[in-house]
């Protein structure tokens, strides 16, 4: 995989000393990958434009994520990109990539954004990003012009102005406009600072297990994590499609996908697990409970 042995500290480094490609270098790189499944290619057609990912993920810290989340969210796109690109179209790799690099950290950082989901739809998401801009340049116009604007008609005019329904600009305006209200926060000030979690009934299971669960969880994830980044592109591939994704693919649609046998993928499959599972191992006796 391009991103093997890179950890969140020297993937920046890394990424910036990568070497920068010609176009006929590049266009050799994606049909290799293409045609051949060359993986040391995709390898080098990756790593190449790493730096275009990082850079784009620092365009989203202001939303407040972790910026290492935000690096691995463009790596993702970046691999996505590099999976769908047709390189006989006459289009650089990295003017396609931005789109699919853009889309994955725009999903992830409007996934995080609120426990309450921002929106999905692509109107929801236009204003996710830019009604603020636009906000701000409607009231620049309209004070130059000598005039005010209230609330409603500036609601009105950005409706407008982005080819959106009025109704999706005062949803994402009221999401936006507060952050998650606080069950700590005081119900008021004669209550002897009485909490509004006070008030709910905890049906659920006790507190010691609930954190004890969730940090089993973060460390499973992290053991998962470590297990995937021993396999090949291929593999890794091969065990999202099949296992890690809503509806997972078939052998025999993956096999057409990549030119192999259905055998040959149940192959690749069993051969990829075999490896998680030699890494898993490595953990001790514990590891057990949670993988058989």
């Amino acid at each position: 995989m391009a991103l093997d042995g890179m950890t969140d500290e020297t993937l920046p480094r890394r990424a910036m000393r990568a070497e920068f490609l010609d176009a006929d270098t590049e266009l050799q790189l994606a049909r290799a990958w293409r045609e051949h499944r060359d993986e040391y290619a995709l390898h080098r057609l990756i790593t190449a434009y790493m730096r275009l990912a990082i850079s784009m993920a620092s365009k989203f810290r202001r939303y407040g994520a972790p910026m290492n989340d935000l690096i691995q969210e463009a790596s993702l796109g970046l691999m996505k990109a590099a999976e769908k690109f047709d390189p006989d179209r006459g289009v650089r790799f990295s003017t396609y990539a931005v789109w699919w690099i853009k889309a994955s950290i725009q999903e992830f950082v409007m996934r995080n954004w609120s426990m309450v989901r921002t929106g999905s739809t692509s109107s929801q998401k236009a204003l996710f990003f830019n009604m603020r801009r636009i906000q701000a340049q409607i009231e620049r116009e309209v004070t130059a012009e000598g005039g005010t604007i209230d609330a409603a008609n500036l609601r009105k005019r950005v409706a407008e102005e982005m080819g959106v329904p009025l109704h999706d600009v005062e949803m994402m305006e009221g999401r936006l406009s507060g952050s998650d209200f606080s069950l700590n926060a005081t119900q008021s000030s004669e209550d002897e600072g009485r909490e509004w979690v006070d008030t709910i009934e905890d049906e659920s299971a006790d507190t010691e297990k609930t954190v004890s669960e969730g940090q089993d969880g973060r460390t499973i994830r992290v053991w998962l994590g470590e297990a995937m980044s021993r396999l090949s592109e291929r593999e890794q591939y091969i065990v999202r499609e099949r296992r890690l994704i809503d509806d997972p693919r078939t052998l025999e649609s993956l096999g057409q996908e990549l030119g192999l046998s259905k055998e040959r993928i149940r192959q690749l499959e069993a051969q990829a697990f075999g490896k998680m599972r030699k890494s898993l191992e490595t953990h001790g006796p514990e590891v057990q409970s949670y993988f058989h």
